[in-house]
């Protein structure tokens, strides 16, 4: 696996990180665009709070565990301040969206804005020691607790008392945002939070009949039948299961580690697209139409986070079967996904038969996140696999 620890490596410093660099940094009014096309043009302007934190915490990480180039850290800091400065209501809720200027579009009905700006605060302070970035990210992660039973508060939709279903979202981005911001947490808390969120991952959104974690479950845990309670996205059930690992290595749990796997390989077998290849994007418990129009697409986030899925599985066990599906996701990842003419970030969205479906770069949903992330967390974990084996990098 040496040679892919490599290529992964050359791709995120040579290629991915340069186009974000290059292209999303407004100069004029502060914080990133993430709205651009192949060629890394802007195409829209409107700035989305979740993209906003997302990329602090990437260029803020890769300073703080890569190297610390001052251009990296002056680039977390550009997006931290506009954040900091127009990002919030009073109440310190964080809107899911701002104009150029940074004034607020849609309000904080998304908790996942809290979520992604106290991850690039917490990374930021990591880099900084900057008091002021760890309040942020403590206060917006108290909230994000006080607010996990109703993620959307005053702007939730749903009548109250007919059909109360939580989701597997919260659950899977806590069981990741626990070990990204635990140095400026109590320990108590954060084991507390680890505890709480294995279990709900495991034990409540994970149906043991089927072998896969359900999208929404009743708020007591128990299945619905209906569109939303038999939606399975394969994507998240990988990408829960690689966080899964890596706590399982905080933890020192080899069982949490060996189930989080096979869980993984069941997703595999279930979401691949026998057809056409490729992970498709959600999919009906009992087989029946799924709802969502995009169903069968293929997906940037759903094939890297796959692929660092397999890398940590095969580092953490040695299973083959785990190197296999690497090899066949990377061939099927890298030959569609990436932009092999423009080079730079990758595309997002295939239509089923894996053909370029979008050709742009970023977007509302798509940053400067999981291509780089992916490209990270891959070539660490495979150089981690060579080293194991007595062989240097």
């Amino acid at each position: 696996m040496r040679e892919y620890s490599n290529i992964y490596q050359e791709e995120l410093l040579q290629q991915v990180l340069p186009f974000w660099m290059k292209n999303s940094r407004d100069e004029v009014h502060g914080g990133y665009f993430t709205c651009l096309d192949r060629a890394g043009d802007v195409y829209d302007t409107d700035k989305f709070i979740w993209l906003q934190g997302r990329q602090v915490w990437m260029f803020s990480m890769l300073y703080n565990n890569v190297e610390q180039r001052e251009d990296w850290l002056k680039m977390a800091l550009h997006g931290a301040d506009f954040l900091r400065k127009n990002g919030r209501d009073k109440e310190g809720n964080w809107y899911f969206s701002l104009n150029r200027e940074g004034k607020p579009l849609v309000q904080p009905y998304n908790i996942f804005s809290d979520c992604f700006a106290a991850m690039g605060f917490g990374a930021l302070y990591k880099a900084t020691q900057r008091d002021e970035h760890a309040e942020i990210a403590r206060r917006t992660f108290e909230k994000i607790l006080r607010r996990s039973g109703n993620t959307k508060g005053q702007y939730n939709k749903i009548y109250p008392g007919t059909r109360e279903l939580k989701g597997f979202s919260l659950p899977m981005i806590l069981s990741n945002l626990s070990l990204e911001i635990e140095h400026i947490l109590d320990k108590s808390v954060v084991d507390s939070l680890i505890s709480e969120v294995v279990h709900e991952v495991l034990d409540v959104f994970y149906n043991e009949e089927i072998g896969l974690a359900l999208e929404n479950v009743y708020a007591d845990g128990s299945f619905c039948d209906s569109f939303e309670g038999r939606t399975v996205n394969p994507g998240h059930n990988l990408e829960a299961m690689w966080f899964l690992m890596d706590l399982g290595v905080r933890l020192n749990d080899q069982n949490l580690i060996n189930k989080a796997v096979k869980i993984s390989l069941d997703v595999l077998e279930y979401g691949w697209d026998k057809e056409f290849g490729g992970i498709l994007y959600f999919m009906d418990i009992k087989g029946h139409p799924p709802q969502q129009l995009e169903w069968d697409q293929k997906l940037w986030w759903v094939h890297v986070e796959a692929l660092v899925c397999m890398a940590k599985a095969y580092q953490l066990t040695g299973n083959e079967a785990c190197q296999k599906w690497f090899v066949k996701l990377h061939d099927y990842t890298w030959n569609r996904f990436r932009d092999s003419q423009f080079g730079g970030e990758w595309f997002g969205y295939l239509n089923r038969r894996g053909e370029v479906l979008l050709p742009l770069k970023g977007g509302k949903w798509k940053g400067c996140f999981h291509v780089p992330r992916s490209l990270y967390q891959i070539s660490t974990t495979l150089k981690k696999e060579v080293l194991s084996q007595g062989v240097t990098a």
